[in-house]
């Protein structure tokens, strides 16, 4: 079979140029949208939780300063009744004075034991308080993190994409940007001007479904980085002959305007290694 398409393609020219770059900038711009979107959502997560924890903080050294206010006074009691206790102690007999200076030891004791726990929870409010700040800090932190990765990627993607070719198929039609490597594939793919679906042929009896088509690899010739294939779409049998690599091999289906575009990115022995293009507006051509 010849290489005929299955109809007469339509004319390329500035407009169909024009509507593709259009398309581009405009992904570009969703792009940017979606990432300065997301950035806002970090930043308003950030401020909520800033304020949580402002006020956990707070809450915390208003319990301390109660707490130890409480406890400031417990122990300025005890420490009066110590006082007592010794003063009347020095006024006794001896047996009472023993007893009195026991309970006075016993006071003592009470008061360090007070002293102790108080400084305990002095410890717990000042860690508590540190923990909250430390936690502020990590996610500030991961803020500039997610900035940071935001920026890289978009910068990545729109070298990438400046990267890409745009190149004149089989049919004569100037395709749309043309991955040459699984880096570029990722790109179109979240440009999302058209469907991509990637493939890894080998040489078998029967077609391989790829998207809403059949593909047969008919000869692979990686010396010369040439193939062959048969293309099932339609009901239509089409050969494409000796393609190269990298090159859009073209034809059209009646739900699209656009033409289908194969790339094939490595020819090995009895395998092809590539993508399938399609129009994202599947509306039937008017023949």
């Amino acid at each position: 079979m010849g290489d005929a398409p299955y109809s007469v393609p339509p004319p390329s020219g500035s407009g169909m140029k024009n509507a593709i770059l259009g398309g581009a900038i405009v992904a570009l711009l969703a792009a940017n949208v979606y990432l300065y979107l997301q950035l806002d959502h970090v930043k308003t997560d950030m401020a909520k939780f800033r304020e949580s924890m402002l006020t956990e903080i707070a809450n915390l050294r208003e319990t301390s300063s109660v707490t130890n206010q409480t406890a400031r006074r417990h122990l300025d009691s005890l420490k009066e009744e110590l006082e007592t206790t010794r003063r009347q102690a020095s006024s006794m007999a001896t047996q009472a004075k023993a007893e009195a200076m026991k309970k006075a030891d016993q006071l003592q004791q009470q008061i360090e034991a007070e002293q102790k726990k108080v400084a305990s929870q002095l410890t717990e409010v000042k860690e508590s308080a540190g923990t909250a700040n430390n936690r502020i800090t990590e996610v500030s932190g991961d803020v500039t993190t997610v900035k940071s990765q935001l920026g890289t990627t978009q910068a990545e993607l729109q070298k990438t994409v400046a990267e890409l070719k745009k190149v004149t198929g089989d049919l004569g039609v100037q395709s749309g940007y043309i991955a040459t490597n699984g880096k570029e594939i990722s790109a179109l793919k979240r440009l999302g001007e058209r469907n991509i679906f990637e493939f890894n042929l080998g040489k078998t009896k029967e077609p391989q479904r790829v998207g809403d088509i059949t593909m047969l690899l008919k000869k692979a010739d990686p010396k010369r980085n040439k193939y062959t294939i048969e293309v099932m779409a339609d009901d239509k049998q089409t050969e494409k002959k000796d393609r190269t690599v990298n090159e859009p091999v073209q034809f059209y289906v009646s739900k699209a305007k656009q033409p289908y575009e194969i790339v094939v990115n490595a020819v090995k022995k009895d395998q092809i290694v590539g993508y399938l293009a399609t129009p994202k507006d599947q509306v039937a051509r008017n023949d």
